[in-house]
């Protein structure tokens, strides 16, 4: 996105990319379907240690209206919604497809895409016969010089880093982006892996593996707390589904800090007074009650752990047992004591410091001519394409100013 904002400003550009086809994320998002967008996207449901403001302001400048008009307008790809999810795919269903119109989009432009291209390092030269401090208050002067793995170094005004997250490496993440941020002196807020799996060692629900459905989980937090509704799966190991995906940084962040983040888990739709109600009430059975909203498995899992036969009828349930099961169900404390890291997240959290970039521009505050996009800056948002809307939106703004310099 970057790279075609800035040849659409009749620039000439390179865009160099470690892997041999391109775009190996959009390629796995979506289960193969890519998860262009969601319908509509609200800044409120990102995450930064940096200013909430800034966010906002970069948010906004590419709604989500428009971003849609973008793909279906410019680049031809019709895109649907999903109507239980709020996610738009593309019609065809086809990743491929969205990651094809992009590099054809580029080809259409002129823009030299190099494959198997992996930069090194980047440094500020001094040319036109100035100093590297006299370039400093002159972004029309400044020259940058990329240095690649294989020796060669490539020269130019403007250097877009709109890569180098850790997250997927099988996709070609490395973490170079951040690496340069910091040699250049730039803040790089401590990084994690988000929207990741959880684990539990030994894995106490590891019979429970394929059980899959809709639940609603609660992170108490003492400014704001936060609470997601969405699928829930059982694996071998843990748990993953896209509400775990999206409480996960919370655990790893009080993982790594060696402390212990609460994550509670409301299993049905229903609270703690609607099901101590209907545990209450009527004559049938608490397996009746209980499967109407319960998976089968998991049913007989939760009355094992709480001691209460299947066949016991709600009247005759003590007060010890309703309650123990109004627990259990409305507000279940999830165990895990780790997570599956880079290696399966979906995003890394932390990054550049948005402080350090100008919003209008995606311009570095501190070099002239160098601008960041993408999973390298500090933010993140949930499942359901919205790191794929702060990629778009951030590649078009740092896009559109590189092209103009």
């Amino acid at each position: 996105m970057a790279a075609l904002f800035a040849a659409r400003g009749g620039r000439s550009v390179i865009l160099l990319e470690r892997t041999s086809d391109g775009g190996r994320k959009i390629l796995i998002s979506g289960g193969g379907r890519c998860n262009v967008l969601p319908s509509r996207f609200d800044p409120a449901q990102y995450f930064t240690d940096s200013s909430p403001n800034i966010l906002r302001n970069i948010l906004r400048s590419w709604p989500d209206h428009a971003q849609r008009r973008f793909f279906e307008d410019d680049l031809g790809l019709q895109l649907e919604l999903e109507p239980e999810t709020g996610k738009l795919f593309p019609v065809t269903h086809r990743a491929r497809d969205v990651r094809d119109r992009l590099v054809r989009a580029l080809g259409d432009l002129r823009v030299e895409v190099r494959f198997n291209a992996t930069a090194r390092g980047i440094e500020r030269t001094a040319r036109y016969g100035g100093t590297a401090e006299a370039d400093a208050a002159d972004s029309g002067s400044t020259r940058w010089s990329v240095q690649l793995s294989d020796g060669a170094s490539i020269e130019a005004s403007s250097v877009i880093i709109a890569t180098g997250g850790l997250s997927v490496p099988k996709t070609g993440s490395d973490g170079i982006g951040l690496r340069i941020a910091r040699s250049l002196g730039h803040t790089v807020r401590d990084t994690y892996a988000a929207l990741t799996p959880l684990t539990m060692d030994p894995p106490l629900f590891g019979s429970l593996a394929g059980v899959s459905f809709p639940v609603t989980l609660h992170v108490p937090q003492p400014k704001k707390p936060f609470m997601t509704h969405g699928g829930f799966l059982f694996t071998h190991v843990g748990y993953s589904g896209p509400s775990v995906l999206d409480v996960s940084h919370f655990a790893v962040r009080a993982l790594e800090r060696g402390g212990e983040q609460p994550i509670y888990v409301q299993w049905a739709d229903r609270n703690e007074a609607e099901w101590d109600a209907a545990l209450r009430e009527g004559n049938a059975t608490v397996g009746t009650v209980m499967r109407r909203h319960l998976p089968e498995r998991l049913l007989d899992r939760m009355l094992a752990d709480a001691q209460v036969p299947a066949a016991r009828v709600v009247p005759q349930l003590r007060r010890d047992e309703r309650l123990r099961l109004v627990e259990m169900l409305a507000r279940f404390p999830l165990p895990y004591n780790g997570h599956e890291g880079y290696r399966k997240a979906e995003v890394t959290g932390g990054g550049v410091a948005l402080e350090e970039i100008e919003p209008s521009t995606m311009q570095s505050r501190l070099h002239p001519g160098l601008y960041f996009c993408g999973e390298v800056l500090d933010a993140f948002g949930p499942i359901g394409g919205y790191n794929f809307a702060w990629a778009w939106a951030t590649g078009r703004l740092a896009g559109l100013a590189a092209g103009r310099t």
